[in-house]
């Protein structure tokens, strides 16, 4: 799944990180808990430089707890980060973000010299939600459309800490089509810019692999079915996909699934693990050497 999504705004919010950096003592990152491989952009590793990093595994709550814990630990692994999961969206939990800057930059949290930091994510993964419970009121607008947060803002959180927020912004080309994927599942692609059939045959695959039992009792199922496609129309005959014949509307039964996914209806999913990705992306490097060979 090849998704070509590079608007203006994107191109402009890159620039004005980069000449904003100097400034900066800590970039907070936040990704989806999720997917936190595939929303992570590389350009933020690129653009931070030496500084040091959170990473924030945000909807912590509608991702697999285990599959949670072995990210986190993934990424203390890297030089400078730490990582911490949480639900953006849940009274109190954003304090945590607070106390590990001030444990991390000691003696700077006051009014005279701030730890300044810069909040950066993809569309959808919460930026927005984060940065209005840091700041304890609205500040950053939230929506469900990826990309909402347009303009660059400079928020004082009044307890010594300087926030810098940017828009949100994702690179040029999907190069890892599962990544693409994911992406479209988890709501961060617009879903102008994506087939809804495809995308759902995908997260149906997964599921089948991934997490049988939450199909089984979502939707009713008796015996669980074999492909992807078949699980679709499983969903379509048993969520009002029917059309008039009995024929399947895979469109609207793609966009049940999507929704359930989304919604945590299905129940704690994460869409990938360190070890899935490190396999993808060893398959997809013995592909790429056997093509120029």
């Amino acid at each position: 799944m090849a998704v070509h999504w590079f608007p203006g705004h994107m191109h402009k919010a890159r620039k004005q990180i980069k000449k904003a950096m100097p400034q900066i003592d800590l970039v907070i990152e936040v990704m989806d808990a999720r997917l936190p491989y595939s929303s992570e952009n590389p350009l933020v590793s690129e653009l931070r430089g030496e500084r040091r990093c959170i990473k924030i595994l945000n909807k912590s709550d509608l991702a697999d707890p285990q599959v949670t814990q072995a990210w986190l630990e993934h990424f203390e692994r890297e030089k400078g980060v730490k990582a911490l999961a949480l639900s953006a969206t849940q009274k109190g939990q954003s304090r945590r973000v607070l106390e590990l800057a001030n444990q991390l930059f000691p003696g700077r949290n006051t009014a005279l010299k701030p730890i300044c930091t810069m909040i950066m994510g993809i569309p959808n993964v919460g930026k927005s939600t984060l940065i209005n419970s840091l700041a304890g009121k609205v500040i950053a607008k939230v929506g469900d459309e990826p990309a909402v947060t347009r303009q660059q803002q400079k928020i004082n959180l009044g307890n010594g800490i300087l926030l810098f927020d940017t828009p949100g912004f994702l690179w040029p080309r999907f190069e890892d089509q599962n990544c693409g994927y994911r992406l479209a599942i988890s709501g961060a692609v617009k879903n102008t810019a994506m087939e809804f059939e495809d995308v759902a045959l995908y997260a149906a695959a997964f599921l089948l692999q991934a997490y049988p039992e939450a199909l089984m009792e979502r939707y009713k199922l008796k015996a669980l079915p074999q492909r992807d496609f078949e699980l679709l129309e499983e969903v379509g005959r048993r969520r009002g996909g029917l059309r008039p014949g009995g024929v399947i509307d895979l469109h609207k039964a793609s966009e049940i699934l999507l929704h359930d996914i989304r919604s945590g209806a299905l129940g704690r999913i994460s869409l990938e693990s360190p070890a899935l990705v490190a396999s993808q992306r060893a398959e997809a490097a013995a592909a790429t050497a056997d093509e120029e060979e």
